[in-house]
């Protein structure tokens, strides 16, 4: 065995050593803040950066955090989760608010933070408006979490999520056609930034949609669970890497073709048990991802650095602050007056503190060339900035969703949707030894008291629907929308299984789902 491949064998078994003990500390975070109540109220990413930090207080450090990492193995998983589960239905009603917040918003940000910075700090505005570029990427895990956690209304959620999806895209965008200058590699004209930009957007649209489309065609055709779940993780790192060659945005990529697939393919090319297998893998791969990077970005903390920007830090997180109020309140109210969107200065102060940054802002920022003389700066900003969103303001925005009255009935509406559940269930049993009574496959009688034991519990269960219904009539609304899920679902099953008998050759898309769309509509506006 020669000297190469036995230091390759030792890396490879301490990365995988490595991997697994950042994996067991995850996991063991995840068991407590389950069995103790206390570690509940504090959002499980939260946690994760806590004692990240706490090993990197006491210098133990898990493993090294390249920008590389990040960006093209985590981050295609984590906006295709966000952008599969994403109703466009839901989005299409805010589509106005959000590409407002998620451009215009970006632009607001980084030029703000980088004139902060750089009147009140003296650091080059070059360098400013690279820790700007960083830092106008959220990240809302932590807080969608405690939004579905607490029942916060369910607008908030797409209008949080929505605005992360594409931000993001915009975001690394803006710090790509920024990083250039301060090397003197490139220069600024507005002009040509904006065609960079339009070219970077407009290459990630079509190569997302041609993926995202062509295998919405291709999953109708079969009917095979793993083949089409494994066709949508290579469609979340297939997009992001073939859009970046091209010179694209990847992030852009990923959010078109995980919208697609989420919204287009699923209805069309899988049945409902497949779509279900499809979404569990996916929660499992966002949680798994989620656990391993924020309890990286505590980890990689360097205290005895950040103490020295400590004045940095402080004039970014006041800049942040302000232009996300400039950001939210003043496009809210664009929003309000040009497409009636209703959003109430509640919401408003919500989406304000709960603005967090993340994953995204740390790549970034570790991602800036090792040539540049204010890299250290850059860097030490942005993981400041960070972890006092998601310390400060990610521990407080609880405070903010209860003092402002915004915790809605999702935990009424699950217990609700729990109880259907069940008496779906019962009648199918109910049903099954009926027909196993009839085909003499059990005995009549035993059958017969087995029946009545399910019709008591049948009986009991209608009672306590009943009762629910009428102290909440707004209860009715969500068998309505699980009505119309299961027509669509009947509507797109049907297509797909003519197209694989051979009996239609091209793809139908479920008529109902516009008519339904036009009708919710036609409701709303009156």
């Amino acid at each position: 065995m020669s000297v190469e491949s036995t230091i390759s064998e030792a890396g490879i078994e301490q990365n995988l050593e490595q991997f697994l003990l950042v994996l067991s500390i995850s996991l063991s975070v995840a068991t407590i803040s389950r069995i103790f109540a206390w570690f509940r109220r504090i959002p499980y990413t939260l946690l994760l950066v806590i004692v990240g930090l706490g090993l990197a207080f006491v210098d133990v450090r898990l493993v090294n955090l390249s920008p590389e990492l990040i960006l093209e193995i985590f981050l295609p998983p984590l906006l295709f989760e966000a952008a599969w589960n994403i109703r466009w239905r839901e989005l299409k009603q805010d589509l106005i608010s959000v590409s407002l917040f998620a451009i215009v918003g970006v632009v607001i940000s980084v030029v703000g933070i980088a004139f902060a910075i750089n009147q009140l700090t003296g650091l080059p505005l070059t360098t400013a408006l690279l820790v700007g570029a960083s830092l106008s990427a959220t990240d809302p895990v932590s807080v969608v979490a405690l939004f579905r956690e607490l029942g916060a209304d369910k607008r908030l959620k797409i209008l949080m999520e929505g605005e992360s999806l594409f931000n993001d895209g915009v975001a690394v965008v803006a710090f790509l056609l920024l990083v250039g200058i301060p090397l003197g590699t490139s220069e600024f004209s507005v002009s040509t930034t904006f065609a960079r930009f339009c070219v970077f957007v407009g290459i990630g649209i079509g190569v997302g949609c041609l993926v995202g489309f062509g295998i919405s065609l291709l999953t109708q055709r079969f009917d095979l669970p793993l083949v089409e779940q494994s066709l949508t993780l290579v469609s979340a790192y297939g997009t992001y890497l073939i859009t970046e060659e091209l010179g694209g945005s990847g992030v852009i990529g990923v959010v078109t073709v995980g919208l697609i697939l989420g919204n287009f393919g699923s209805r069309i090319g899988m049945n409902p048990r497949t779509r279900l297998i499809v979404s569990e893998f996916w929660d499992f791969l966002a949680f798994f991802v989620n656990s391993i990077v924020f309890l990286l970005i505590g980890d990689q903390i360097n205290f005895s650095s950040l103490g020295q920007n400590l004045n940095l830090i402080a004039v970014a997180i006041g800049a942040l602050l302000l232009t996300r109020a400039i950001a939210i309140y003043g496009l809210a109210a664009i929003s309000n007056w040009f497409a009636n969107a209703q959003i109430g200065w509640r919401e408003q102060t919500v989406l304000w503190w709960g603005g967090l940054r993340g994953s995204v802002s740390i790549a970034l920022a570790l991602s800036v060339p090792v040539a540049l003389d204010g890299r250290q700066d850059i860097i030490d900003t942005v993981f400041g900035v960070v972890l006092f969103t998601l310390l400060v303001q990610g521990l407080t925005t609880q405070f903010f969703l209860e003092n402002l009255n915004l915790i809605g009935d999702q935990p009424l509406r699950q217990q609700y949707s729990e109880i259907i559940a069940r008496r779906v269930a019962l009648n199918r049993v109910k049903d099954y030894l009926l027909e196993a009574a009839k085909s003499k496959d059990i005995d009549s009688e035993f059958a017969r008291y087995q029946r009545e034991l399910v019709q008591f519990q049948l009986e009991s269960i209608q009672g306590q629907i009943d009762e629910m219904l009428n102290k909440n009539p707004q209860l009715q609304a969500l068998d309505m929308e699980q009505l119309q899920e299961k027509m669509i679902d009947i509507e797109a099953d049907t297509y797909a299984e003519f197209i694989r008998s051979g009996r239609l050759n091209e793809r139908l898309s479920p008529l109902l789902l516009g008519t339904l769309t036009a009708a919710d509509e036609k409701q709303l506006m009156e």
